[in-house]
């Protein structure tokens, strides 16, 4: 993918990402309440499907080189890639990442956040919200002139000064027409490294931070990644895109964008 020349979007695709980032968010903030205790991840699942074929638009991940549901359900230990079934039912004091990619008129708005079920362990609060400032730290290091190692060098630095560790397998990537595309956006590395900054890029930035190590492995089913040592993981995600003098978040919901 990281071969793969770097398409610049036009005004007029970005403003089409930025609707299918709103309607992400509004998915997300739709799900949020049925996100407790005794709720299955295919209830999730299923309830996002509904809401977003009512909208008009289709779910990304659903058929996705096979992939068999509409969005992604990591709960605890899953670092990623999660499949929602009637038998995973949410317990209190578990955490669940929802990754959720609506297209609206061909345009892919993909984002994820990480829930609390019920009362969090103090482990998990911390590690949760670690993650989440680890998202927006990686967006603040989008700079006119820098470079992609900028966010990687930001994520981890925070991570691991928290006692946390940075998913090397899984790196966010480029989006609009197409679901994943060039760049690749790793969530560690170097400071000054890697590809240029250039408006009109967007890019996916959302760190797997995890509890223990770093290394995760895949099931048998061919999708979920967990952690290697079992220990939790959490993830947040937003879609950005490279501004003449910064950054905008695309999956920020609509009545915010139009705050």
């Amino acid at each position: 993918m990281d071969n793969e020349p770097v398409v610049l979007l036009s005004k007029r695709e970005i403003d089409k990402m930025r609707q299918a980032g709103g309607l992400a968010a509004e998915l997300l903030d739709y799900l949020a309440p049925m996100v407790k205790p005794g709720v299955s991840t295919l209830e999730l699942n299923d309830a996002a499907e509904r809401w977003t074929q009512e909208r008009g638009a289709k779910s990304a991940p659903l058929g996705y080189h096979g992939f068999p549901k509409s969005i992604c359900t990591s709960v605890n230990e899953v670092v990623c890639h999660g499949i929602p079934n009637a038998k995973q039912i949410l317990q209190d004091g578990d955490i669940i990442n929802i990754d959720v990619t609506p297209v609206v008129d061909g345009y892919h708005g993909d984002t994820s956040r990480t829930y609390f079920v019920g009362e969090p362990s103090p482990v998990a609060k911390k590690l949760v919200e670690v993650t989440e400032e680890c998202l927006m730290r990686g967006i603040a290091a989008v700079k006119p002139g820098g470079r992609v190692g900028d966010i990687g060098a930001a994520i981890q630095d925070y991570a691991e000064s928290q006692g946390f560790s940075v998913v090397r397998d899984f790196v966010g990537h480029g989006v609009s027409r197409i679901f994943h595309t060039a760049p690749q956006i790793p969530h560690y590395g170097i400071q000054g490294r890697g590809k240029k900054f250039r408006a009109g890029m967007v890019f996916t930035i959302e760190p797997m931070i995890n509890e223990g190590t770093w290394e995760v492995e895949v099931l048998d089913d061919g999708w979920t990644a967990v952690t290697k040592d079992r220990k939790l993981s959490a993830q947040f995600e937003h879609t950005i895109a490279v501004t003449e003098d910064g950054v905008e978040i695309l999956t920020l919901h609509s009545e915010l964008v139009n705050a």
